[in-house]
């Protein structure tokens, strides 16, 4: 049987585990002892980045990989094109505090998408987890020498897809057409990728605190402001175009250690690296609420898993946000 057909049926027994709804500061006591095992459920296949249900026609073995755009997310890269049709972003710290995105496609493949900006060493541990390729304007020798050794195929200007918007300024001019780009993956079967998340159902999640705002802050520099309402997560200071926002079902937030890339920007700051290895805390905010936990990742290319001390944790299927939110001088900030 092929990967594609062993998908197509595929029996689905979620598990989970409980809720936390201590102090801010809080590690994961408080909750139920674990979230209820549903009943086994025949279902289609699901997609690996939101871990919803394949429907129609479509199937969850692509003859595609995962596309990760390196989109820019200053006040130049507005508008940005394409954000809303991503089934998942992780936002990442860069030099002066500012932040970039990491916004993958799997699901759909769309057409515009930008600006297009530069890689860093972090998106090794973001993207190897489903051996994405990443689409990117490019980055420092040091960054690509370790891109490479990673084994991570990418894309820059001059291949197929890339264009300037003259309408724009350099360097939040660049674009590219994204099914274009994708067309360039030499992939011969269709090929399913890992889960990113371990994904579950959502009368499974814990019931946590109420948390209807969120102030994701990175180092000082940039702050992420969230507002559930009308059953989603609204991003306040987004640079998307009206109408193609990111859906946000969750927004998962990681803290994580950052250290020094080792070199510096044309400006002269330190590039940062987030280590986004080993272990930290983790805020899950869905529905309204919080849930507290602890996220786990062994190398690079491991797959994130979610615990409490009663046992594993599983987010709901749909779209998430990932803030990896440095430990020291990041902050999360919510309220009720």
């Amino acid at each position: 049987m092929t990967a594609a057909a062993a998908l197509l049926a595929t029996t689905l027994v979620l598990a989970g585990c409980g809720s936390d709804d201590g102090s801010d500061d809080g590690d994961g006591k408080g909750g139920p002892d674990a979230q209820n095992v549903a009943a086994a459920t025949t279902v289609k296949s699901t997609w690996p980045l939101t871990g919803l249900p394949v429907t129609g026609d479509d199937e969850a073995a692509q003859k595609h990989p995962v596309m990760v755009l390196k989109m820019d997310n200053t006040p130049a890269s507005a508008p940005q094109k394409g954000l809303g049709s991503a089934d998942m972003v992780v936002e990442e710290l860069v030099e002066g505090g500012m932040t970039r995105l990491a916004a993958f496609y799997y699901s759909h493949i769309p057409g515009d998408v930008g600006p297009v900006r530069s890689m860093r060493a972090s998106d090794i541990g973001i993207v190897s987890p489903v051996k994405a390729t990443v689409v990117t304007s490019g980055a420092a020798q040091v960054t690509i020498n370790r891109i490479d050794g990673a084994g991570i195929t990418w894309y820059t200007e001059g291949d197929k897809g890339f264009y300037r918007d003259s309408s724009r300024h350099a360097p939040y001019n660049l674009f590219t057409n994204m099914s274009e780009t994708a067309s360039l993956v030499d992939q011969k079967e269709p090929e399913r990728p890992a889960d990113y998340l371990p994904w579950g159902d959502e009368k499974d999640f814990p019931q946590g605190q109420p948390a209807r705002t969120i102030a994701a802050s990175f180092s000082g520099g940039h702050t992420t402001n969230w507002t559930f309402q009308n059953g989603a997560y609204d991003n306040e200071n987004t640079y998307a175009a009206a109408g193609d926002e990111f859906p946000a079902d969750t927004v998962l937030v990681l803290r994580v250690k950052v250290g020094d890339a080792g070199y510096r920007d044309p400006a002269g700051n330190p590039v940062p690296e987030t280590q986004f290895t080993g272990q930290g805390q983790a805020l899950i905010f869905h529905a309204g609420r919080l849930v507290r936990a602890q996220w786990t990742k062994d190398s690079l290319g491991s797959p994130i898993k979610l615990s409490t001390e009663a046992g594993e944790l599983t987010v709901p299927a749909g779209h998430t946000w990932l803030e990896l939110v440095p430990q020291v001088g990041g902050s999360v900030r919510f309220t009720k």
